[in-house]
C-alpha cells in the first residue's frame, strides 16, 4: 500500500447497514485497502446517520484520521457543519454515494464539506463507487493489494443486486445473507463476513443458516403482506397504491407483485425494521425517492424508504377505533361477559 498509509492513525467507515449488501460492501472495500490502519466501522440507516457521524468528534478522531461516508448521506446542516469542523481540524473527509436524493442535495449547493475526495453519481451502486475509484488509486500509485482485488466478485454482486438488475447468479442471495446477519442494529457479523471472504464467494457455515432463515423469514413475510394487503386507485390518476404490513424483505415481495401490477406503487410497513418501504411496478415512472423525500427519507427513482413522523400512533388509533366500537356495543347491551371477573 502507499508509504502514507503508515501515518494514518485511524480510519473512521461510517455506511449504509448492517443489513445493506452495497452499503456493507462498500465498507469493506475500504477497509481492505486501508491495509495496516486502525479501521473503526459504523453502520446506520437514514434515522440515525445524523447522529452517528456527528459521534464522531474531535476526541475519536485526531488530526491524520480519515472518515469515509458510503453509500448515505446526513441532511442536518448542524452535521455539514460537524465535518466541516472536523476538517478544519486535519481530518481527512471522503464521500461516495448514489442516492438521487444526496445528488439532488450536492448539486443545490446544500453540502459544503471541504471533501479530500468524493464520488457522487447514480452510474453505480456505491460499493462498486468506492471500489473502482480505490482500483484506480492503487493502479495510478504502481501499487498492488491482493486483499482488496480479491473483493472484485462481491462488489459485481452488490452492484447487480443493487441496482436490481440481478444477472449475476448469486448476488440476491448474498443480499439475503447479509441482511440477515445484519438484522440486529448493531451486529457487524455481516461486515466481518465480507471483510474475511476470499474470491470464490465461500460460504461460512454461519452465512449458510443466515441464507436458510432468510429464505424460510420469506415466506412468513409474504404470507402477512398478503393477508394485510390494501390496493388504492389514486382518482384522478392512472396510478394504484398498495400498501401492506410486511416483516422484512419488502424487495423481494415488491418485485413479485411488481409483475403482476400495472402503474402500482407499493409502501410497506416494514415491521422490523419500523419504516416504510417504497417500491413500484416495472412500468411506474414515479419517482420514490422525491415522494419518500416529502417525509424525510430517500433513497431512489425506484426503490426508497421513509419514517413518517406519528405513524405508529395512527396504527394504535386505529386499533382504538376499532375495539371501541366493540366495546361500545357491548356496554350497551350490558353484556355481563364484558365485565367478568
Amino acid at each position: 500500500m502507499r508509504t502514507e498509509e503508515q501515518h494514518i492513525p485511524l480510519v473512521h467507515i461510517v455506511s449504509h447497514g448492517p443489513y445493506c449488501l452495497d452499503g456493507v460492501t462498500a465498507a469493506v472495500a475500504v477497509a481492505r485497502y486501508r491495509t495496516g490502519c486502525t479501521i473503526v466501522p459504523h453502520f446506520s440507516g437514514n434515522d440515525r446517520i445524523d447522529e452517528v457521524i456527528r459521534s464522531i468528534d474531535l476526541n475519536t478522531a485526531p488530526p491524520g484520521s480519515e472518515v469515509w461516508i458510503t453509500d448515505i448521506s446526513w441532511t442536518a446542516k448542524e452535521t455539514d457543519d460537524h465535518l466541516c469542523r472536523l476538517a478544519a481540524r486535519g481530518v481527512k473527509i471522503y464521500w461516495f454515494d448514489h442516492h438521487r436524493t444526496a445528488l439532488k442535495r450536492y448539486a443545490a449547493g446544500e453540502i459544503t464539506v471541504p471533501f479530500t475526495d468524493w464520488v457522487i453519481s447514480e452510474d453505480l451502486a456505491a460499493a462498486r463507487l468506492v471500489y473502482e475509484h480505490l482500483a484506480k488509486q492503487l493502479a495510478m500509485n504502481g501499487q498492488q493489494n491482493t486483499w482488496f482485488s480479491a473483493l472484485a466478485p462481491v462488489v459485481a454482486m452488490a452492484d447487480d443486486n443493487d441496482r436490481w438488475i440481478h444477472a449475476i447468479p448469486g448476488s440476491r442471495e448474498l443480499a439475503l445473507t447479509i441482511r440477515t446477519m445484519g438484522a440486529e442494529r448493531d451486529s457487524l457479523d455481516g461486515y466481518h463476513a465480507l471483510l474475511g471472504i476470499d474470491a470464490e464467494i465461500t460460504y461460512t457455515p454461519a452465512m449458510r443458516a443466515a441464507l436458510d432463515k432468510a429464505l424460510r423469514e420469506i415466506r412468513s413475510s409474504f404470507a402477512v403482506a398478503e393477508k394485510s394487503r390494501v390496493d388504492f386507485p389514486i382518482p384522478g390518476t392512472p396510478y394504484t397504491l398498495t400498501a401492506a404490513i410486511c416483516e422484512g424483505y419488502p424487495s423481494e415481495i415488491g418485485d413479485a407483485w411488481g409483475k403482476q401490477a400495472t402503474q402500482t406503487v407499493f409502501a410497506f410497513f416494514d415491521l422490523k425494521g419500523e419504516g416504510v418501504s417504497l417500491r413500484r411496478s416495472p412500468d411506474c415512472d414515479i419517482d420514490l425517492s422525491y415522494l419518500a423525500q416529502l417525509f424525510g427519507g430517500g433513497g431512489h427513482p425506484a426503490a426508497a424508504g421513509c419514517r413518517p413522523a406519528g405513524l405508529h400512533r395512527l396504527f394504535a388509533q386505529e386499533l382504538a377505533r376499532l375495539l371501541s366500537g366493540a366495546f361500545s356495543t357491548l356496554v350497551a347491551s350490558d353484556d355481563s361477559q364484558l365485565r367478568a371477573g
